[in-house]
């Protein structure tokens, strides 16, 4: 009898799922407390979990910086990078001093400065990503909202007792909210994931209710995962790991599967992205400090005087780009060549004539920051504790040099940036799939051939892996890209 893939894989993840529940242990009545403070249950969960602990003073979950193996050209460096020690578009750098607010999502506590982050166990948030209970909340430098705990409105004894394996909620507690705000950063990542419908995300949504770990494997508490926005990874994650022939059942299975040499899973499979609210597309930084009377769009702010402008977008097309698994990354202190020219913070790389690359889809990010008109490279500022509260340019450039090290000249100007962050969650039902016309025969298609290396539409001049891609295509070629 044939059977169908999707249920193969659906039996191997339920009972990977009851295998996993059936192995969390109720820690109801094994925590005694009281507990004063986040250490103090941490100090609690030590005497049964201290291998846990090493392990986790290794990851770059704790790090926030790894050996940059996702990084073109720096594969085998000696320095680790990541969120540590690398600029964005969104909050653009935590090393100008803005640490203890950026820290509130880090799975410690007290990391409050540039160096590295204590490595002492104790300091490990164990809460964050376990608690289910106790209206856990986290705050500057990590620690647990003073506020709530002093008001009583939060029990770290509920919550210690409440520990059980991730969900989605412990995760989304700062992937959902990353850059500053619920779908600011990730346009395929936000709050409505907690609860999805299937239409929204067929993995997470619906009966099926994935949590992340079922993709991001996670062994000694490393957790596979690799995209645009990071430079290290504990394994990657693809589509294939359990759609192993996933168009076996259809009657277009040669063609989508010549497909699937050029063009990833994802780009058919997310025709939109930000589904469920809008996300963050741009963020001028040179607006700050002006008396702009905010206006909404979908709900969000389109200025703030202490963050400056933006623009939101809901339903978005990705922008597509070939991505061979690395990415270009502009550096601390990196000159820019022509500042008249967009700097691409991320980008990934790969092209149309590499057989290892394909066409992914990504949610492209533009942004306006400050460069030193001296020295040429991206200037590092406070924005916590600095910009966010003076307004001051000069003084936040000053007191963010200090701080990262990074010299100022004492002039700046404003340079046009761009960020390319992957897209791969909402992964439609396949009745929404992106289908033929979407992109070929000569509408108005979604992709941009010519930006993409081909002299046209592939339909009619040939895939990239023919002898003579610019001559019309013939039937018998007609789908191969």
């Amino acid at each position: 009898m044939k059977t169908r893939l999707f249920s193969a894989v659906a039996v191997v993840f339920f009972l990977s799922a009851a295998s996993a529940q059936s192995a969390t242990v109720n820690h109801f009545e094994l925590i005694k407390g009281p507990f004063k403070t986040g250490e103090d249950v941490t100090t609690a969960c030590l005497q049964c979990h201290e291998k846990q602990g090493e392990e986790i003073l290794q990851t770059p979950h704790w790090k926030w910086k790894g050996v940059p193996r996702t990084v073109k050209g720096l594969e085998n460096s000696k320095e680790e990078y990541g969120k540590a020690n690398l600029l964005n578009n969104f909050c653009t750098d935590i090393e100008g001093g803005s640490r203890p607010f950026c820290t509130k999502c880090h799975i410690g506590y007290g990391w409050t400065d540039n160096s590295a982050p204590l490595n002492d166990k104790t300091k490990i948030d164990c809460l964050v990503c376990h608690a289910k209970e106790g209206n856990y909340k986290k705050a500057l430098g990590g620690y647990p909202d003073p506020v709530l705990l002093e008001k009583g409105k939060m029990d770290l004894l509920r919550a210690a007792k409440s520990v059980s394996l991730p969900d989605r909620n412990n995760c989304g507690v700062c992937h959902f909210f990353g850059g500053g705000g619920d779908a600011v950063k990730h346009g395929d990542l936000d709050s409505t994931l907690i609860k999805p419908t299937k239409d929204h995300d067929v993995h997470m949504g619906g009966p099926t209710d994935m949590t992340c770990q079922a993709c991001h494997i996670t062994k000694e508490h490393r957790i596979a995962g690799a995209s645009t926005f990071l430079a290290t990874n504990d394994g990657r994650v693809g589509c294939e790991d359990c759609h192993r022939d996933p168009h076996r059942d259809s009657a277009e299975h040669k063609t989508l599967d010549r497909h699937m040499k050029t063009v990833a899973c994802q780009t058919c499979h997310i025709p939109l992205f930000a589904k469920g609210q809008a996300t963050k597309m741009s963020w001028d930084w040179s607006q700050v400090g002006k008396d702009i009377e905010p206006e909404e769009k979908f709900g969000k702010e389109t200025y703030a005087k202490h963050k400056g402008s933006f623009v939101w977008d809901m339903n978005v097309v990705p922008t597509y780009a070939w991505y061979d698994g690395k990415t270009e990354r502009y550096l601390k202190g990196q000159v820019i060549k022509d500042p008249a020219q967009t700097v691409y913070l991320s980008k990934p790389t790969g092209s149309i004539k590499d057989p290892n690359s394909k066409i992914y889809p990504f949610k492209v990010h533009r942004g306006k920051q400050p460069m030193d008109s001296k020295y040429h490279y991206l200037s590092i500022f406070q924005n916590y504790g600095g910009l966010w509260t003076h307004y001051n340019w000069q003084k936040a450039l000053v007191d963010g040099a200090k701080a990262s090290g990074l010299p100022y000249s004492g002039k700046f100007q404003f340079v046009a940036t761009g960020f390319y962050g992957s897209i791969n969650h909402e992964v439609a039902p396949k009745a929404k799939a992106l289908k033929c016309s979407d992109c070929h025969f000569g509408r108005d298609t979604r992709l941009n051939w010519q930006e993409l290396g081909y002299t046209g539409d592939p339909m009619r001049v040939g895939g990239r892996f023919e002898t003579n891609a610019a001559a019309p295509a013939q039937d018998s070629r007609a789908a191969q890209k």
